[in-house]
């Protein structure tokens, strides 16, 4: 058995406007080098000009991960040519981040769902070194003989978040990146979509037989871009250096490639040392000084998913599952706080949003940004449901035409479908007939089978017209014969 000691480098796309040092548009998706300039093209002469939100919203990251921030922060190039860095330098940070230490905590809905119930260490915080903010390469396509290269992505603002070896398990390193996705999108500060390339990961992994032992040597996975494959190449290599240890065979410090295809990691180079990079002060750019910028941006802190998970439950009333579900996604959980109102217990407003709402969007593959169903809508349902007037099974029917024709009133097509509630004389003498024509039920039930009460329910629901609630008539059954 070996230890296993991982540390991440998450990169996330800010989310601006315009490039970290000109004015082209950032875009996804759009023709192939049409957001390019001069500055972002690398022609010579040009100079960059600093983007103003991209350092306020890698502040504000700062202040919800808990980091400090240096009185002067500045800018350095890092020398390497590659042709998706057209300018043969990176215009990123050295010495001096933007952020420097602070944490992010594992959420243990975060964790794979075949894990939860092996969690070793809840409530953990993976400790950061920094977060700096740098430019973003361009997109690089790789066919056959040859490659294609779109600059539409060069010099979009990209923040490097970055660990301490504080991550000891494949399950750890994806809710790591699962949790400090959610937190992004929480602030805004980033949309943190994989699919897209907005947040990419490069992980360390090394091996060592005891705690005292140094660490082992370092080997890097590059550009890894979904969570899951995160989980699935940080297995392999646990799996690969362990079987090299056990033959006799030494690590070295190198960087790997992970093949989704063939399940492995494969060599790519070995690893040059930092000093390689030949880092030095960028020259056109003057250093940035924090704290006006932190003063500005504090007040834009949000709650964090845990702090809204905690208010729910305080609050609302609703378990610790449905808070954490409702807290994963900001606009999920400004969309049930709207929904919530104080005659609706907030525990029924979880059930239906996560039972039936969530489930019908992933049916249309949508998300909840582009619900049809206003929360004020949903929020008249439950209302009809809360004063008896629906049964659960009857709001589900409604909310389904609700959900195809959002312009209709929920009362409306409860009307609509037949389902209001019965006037007591017409519904006294319904129940009173089943019971004159089910005496064995009846007999039963008496003698301590209530679960027949659902059977005669069933019977006065066939006959009644319009269909009152179904609770409506098993609580007058039950009055009738208990």
């Amino acid at each position: 058995m070996y230890l296993v000691t991982i540390g991440l480098e998450v990169h996330a796309q800010v989310k601006t406007n315009t490039k970290m040092f000109c004015a082209c548009r950032t875009s996804f998706g759009d023709e192939p080098n049409t957001h390019t300039c001069p500055v972002c093209l690398g022609l010579p002469g040009a100079l960059p000009v600093l983007n103003r939100h991209a350092i306020e919203k890698t502040l504000l990251t700062g202040l919800m991960l808990n980091c400090g921030s240096p009185e002067l922060s500045k800018w350095d190039r890092k020398n390497y040519f590659y042709p998706d860095m057209p300018k043969n330098y990176q215009t990123t940070q050295m010495e001096f981040p933007l952020c420097i230490g602070g944490g992010v905590p594992l959420y243990d809905h975060c964790y794979p769902t075949d894990h939860r119930k092996n969690i070793v260490t809840p409530n953990k915080i993976v400790r950061l070194n920094r977060i700096h903010l740098e430019e973003d390469v361009a997109k690089s396509t790789h066919l056959g003989n040859s490659s294609l290269i779109d600059f539409n992505r060069a010099g979009t603002p990209l923040m490097e978040i970055v660990t301490e070896p504080d991550i000891e398990s494949a399950e750890e390193a994806f809710a790591y990146v699962r949790s400090l996705q959610m937190i992004l999108q929480q602030g805004e500060v980033a949309d943190a979509d994989m699919e897209k390339g907005q947040l990419r990961c490069d992980v360390n992994i090394s091996l060592r037989k005891n705690a005292s032992d140094p660490l082992g040597q370092k080997v890097e996975l590059k550009n890894l871009n979904s969570i899951s494959a995160i989980r699935r190449a940080i297995h392999f290599e646990i799996q690969r250096q362990t079987e090299e240890l056990n033959a006799g065979i030494p690590q070295i410090q190198s960087t790997r490639r992970w093949d989704d295809d063939r399940g492995e990691t494969q060599m790519m180079r070995t690893k040059e040392d930092a000093h390689d990079y030949r880092y030095f002060p960028c020259p056109d750019l003057l250093p940035v000084r924090t704290a006006p910028l932190l003063e500005k941006v504090r007040p834009l802190v949000p709650e964090l998913p845990h702090q809204l998970a905690n208010r729910f439950e305080k609050d609302l009333g609703v378990t610790a599952y449905d808070a954490a579900v409702l807290s994963s996604d900001k606009q999920l959980a400004i969309y049930f706080e709207a929904v919530t109102d104080a005659a609706i217990p907030g525990k029924k407003v979880a059930n239906f949003i996560i039972n039936n709402l969530l489930g019908t969007l992933n049916e249309r593959s949508l998300s909840i940004a582009d619900c049809p169903v206003a929360p004020e809508k949903l929020r008249s349902l439950l209302s009809l449901v809360e004063n008896g007037t629906l049964a659960a099974n009857q709001a589900k029917e409604v909310f389904t035409i609700l959900f195809d024709s959002p312009e209709k009133d929920p009362a409306a097509i409860a009307d609509e479908l037949g389902f209001k509630p019965a006037e007591a004389g017409a519904l006294d003498s319904l129940v009173d007939q089943v019971i004159a024509n089910n005496p064995s039920e009846v007999e039963a039930i008496r003698a301590g089978n209530e679960k027949l009460l659902n059977f005669l329910t069933g019977q006065v629901m066939k006959t009644a017209s319009p269909k009152p609630n179904p609770k409506q008539v098993t609580d007058l059954l039950r009055a009738r014969l208990l």
